[in-house]
């Protein structure tokens, strides 16, 4: 089966672009600490411009460099590389692309007009999230999560869309508009489907349990985004719960969002569409998190995944989730994470 992320409609023309320039080393940029002085860097966006720039009015511009400000970029430690000088490493290869492969010795030189940056995109940002969930305890104290090389393929779908497939369990990102890989937040999306892969094969095979796959897709990616922001101390100047701002441009008004994870959305709005849906599980995730904090929210909400069916629904998601947190933090961290359900008016909870 092939899970696939829609990005919604593409945009009739492309609105004028915002009046910045990128020519030769994007010296007003952040950076990233890195891992050693040996750690090769790589030129990435700070999750994505519209959320380091706070500019609405960005538009993709036909992957010119003109259409972003050099601030929305910064350096950052390409870590667990192997010694190929490729992009591949201990969590993360990028297996194939449209054009040249990236080198990791000229990775601090890519442009969002030059398709290697993207790569070096979804390099750093599956890295990112798989050591965010180590962070979090899981290959240590817990059960590691897709602690594995993650396959990733660049604009090897012409069309705005992106997916994971289990057949070869590796992630597929799309061109069109703002291609794909060049918002952190899309990238992590289709990490979050490859998280529940590896904790629980063949998960999505009910309406219910592909709209939890989605609205985790949509929480993991906000989650990793704002833990490294924090951690290397980029400002985000757009609103929190809106996912994938910069992807979501050319189809969606301002302020832009692919979807939201604070919705008003209850169980009895379902309307059987999987991303639709997923709003009602995303916002239950979302109201976790603020009520117990990110770090013990995702512990509970990953390590319940572990106790989830291919087909589980929201009612034993929930009830899953609940056990968790109490056999985890005890009563009352149950009670917040129960309270968080019932107020998307899950049934039984």
């Amino acid at each position: 089966m092939t899970r696939r992320t829609p990005r919604g409609m593409l945009a009739a023309a492309t609105a004028t672009v915002a009046l910045f320039s990128l020519a030769g080393p994007a010296t007003a940029q952040s950076s990233a600490p890195t891992a050693g002085s040996t750690a090769p860097q790589g030129r990435i966006f700070m999750v994505n411009p519209v959320q380091a720039t706070g500019d609405q009015t960005l538009t993709d511009g036909k992957d010119a460099d003109s259409a972003v400000p050099v601030t929305a970029y910064a350096l950052a430690a390409l870590r667990n590389l192997d010694a190929g000088g490729g992009l591949h490493g201990r969590w993360a290869s990028v297996r194939s692309d449209t054009g040249p492969s990236a080198k990791t010795g000229d990775a601090a030189g890519y442009t969002r007009h030059d398709d290697r940056f993207e790569q070096v995109m979804a390099y750093f940002w599956v890295n990112e999230a798989q050591e965010y969930l180590q962070s979090l305890g899981f290959g240590t104290e817990l059960p590691g999560v897709n602690d594995r090389v993650q396959p990733i393929r660049i604009n090897q779908w012409g069309a705005d869309n992106s997916f994971f497939t289990d057949k070869k369990d590796e992630i597929r990102f799309g061109k069109g508009g703002v291609d794909d890989a060049e918002d952190a937040e899309v990238i992590v999306h289709e990490y979050g489907h490859a998280v529940h892969e590896a904790q629980v094969p063949g998960f999505g095979t009910s309406p219910e349990a592909g709209a939890i796959g989605e609205a985790f897709g949509d929480y993991l990616a906000v989650a990793v985004g704002e833990h490294a922001s924090a951690r290397y101390g980029w400002t985000r100047r757009a609103d929190l719960a809106c996912v994938a701002d910069w992807d979501s441009t050319g189809y969606s008004s301002p302020p832009h969002c692919l979807r939201r994870i604070d919705g008003t959305k209850v169980y009895a709005d379902r309307v059987g569409g999987v991303h639709a849906d997923g709003e009602i599980w995303s916002r239950a995730l979302f109201d976790i998190r603020g009520a117990l904090g990110a770090r013990t929210a995702d512990r509970i909400i990953v390590n319940a995944q572990f106790g989830f069916a291919p087909g589980t629904g929201f009612a034993d998601a929930a009830r899953t989730t609940v056990a968790t947190a109490e056999r985890m933090y005890g009563a009352a961290a149950a009670q917040q994470v129960r309270a968080a359900f019932a107020a998307r008016e899950i049934p039984g909870i």
